[in-house]
């Protein structure tokens, strides 16, 4: 499956962002979709993952509260809305695609969508 993330932007913070996942012309019914980021200098660090069929969604800690992720299986998209942003989430996020429940780690996701640049700054 291929995958387009697009939604970033520069915001200050406190503010919101709603980052979208699309996979145009195909089906994501089938895969766990999950949340990346990667800030400047740091490794790539999961964010949020929501289940197939219907499945649970869940998050590092860091984003629990302040993250919500959403799929649309109908559509093929799949959203990360970004709350209460704070400099530190400053990064790259990619979403990306896996066959298997519940992973967090990234070896587990097969498919992978370039990342949106999401900058906070005042």
């Amino acid at each position: 499956v291929q995958l387009q993330a697009c939604g970033g932007g520069l915001v200050q913070p406190g503010d919101s962002l709603r980052l979208s996942c699309s996979a145009p012309g195909q089906t994501i019914r089938q895969y766990t979709m999950g949340w990346f980021r990667q800030a400047p200098g740091k490794d790539r660090e999961f964010v949020a993952a929501a289940n197939w069929g219907g499945g649970s969604r869940y998050y590092a800690s860091y984003a629990a509260g302040r993250f919500t992720i959403s799929r649309d299986d109908t559509e093929n998209v799949v959203y990360l809305q970004l709350n209460n942003l704070k400099p530190e989430d400053t990064a790259v996020y990619c979403c990306a695609a896996s066959t298997v429940l519940g992973p967090r780690q990234e070896s587990l996701f097969q498919f992978w969508g370039q990342g949106t640049q999401v900058t906070v700054s005042s």
